[in-house]
């Protein structure tokens, strides 16, 4: 799938929900499902366009001067569920940490735990976030049809922060020891 595929996607998906305002789209995408996938803002607004060119989606008046409203029309709908229903394309991984650990040799013990523990620290953030997101929406929307889907995807969230943390931590105790004689 191409990339202005997936970004029709967000954009269509996003609009789904509700109708909104460019601005209020990106917000959406950046705050929601940020937290799983990013967007460059910089294809937001032409992917609109396109969109609105190919009748996908409409614009109507917004509640304040020069502010338009976007929401998704029937066959933008009908788009949407043919891009959800394409295969998915994995992406080759480009993995920062993962690479210099490979290396590790050359970086040293020391500094490679260094980055281990920032990793470590940011999985246990991620992962109160993603706990108080959950907390939050379950009672915001725990009883709306998306809530199910919305929930799943946090869910991966937990579960991939939940699992760094514990490679992270076995990686620590793996390169405890001294740094063997060169």
């Amino acid at each position: 799938m191409a990339r202005s595929s997936q970004t029709q996607m967000a954009v269509l998906g996003g609009l789904s929900i509700e109708p909104m305002t460019a601005y209020a789209l990106r917000e959406a995408i950046r705050d929601v499902l940020g937290h799983f996938w990013s967007e460059s803002f910089g294809q937001i607004y032409p992917t609109l366009q396109v969109l609105e060119e190919e009748g996908h989606v409409r614009r109507r008046e917004g509640p304040r001067a020069r502010s338009s409203v976007f929401e998704i029309t029937e066959s933008g709908t009908a788009r949407l569920i043919e891009l959800l229903t394409e295969p998915i394309r994995d992406t080759p991984p480009r993995d920062g940490l993962l690479l210099r650990l490979f290396f590790g040799r050359t970086l040293g013990r020391a500094r490679c735990r260094g980055l281990l523990q920032a990793a470590r620290d940011r999985a246990t953030q991620n992962l109160r976030g993603y706990e108080e997101l959950h907390a939050q929406l379950s009672t915001a929307e725990g009883d709306t049809p998306d809530w199910p889907f919305i929930e799943v995807t946090i869910r991966a969230g937990i579960h991939h922060a939940r699992a760094t943390v514990a490679w992270a931590d076995e990686s620590l105790t793996a390169l405890s020891t001294e740094e063997p004689p060169s």
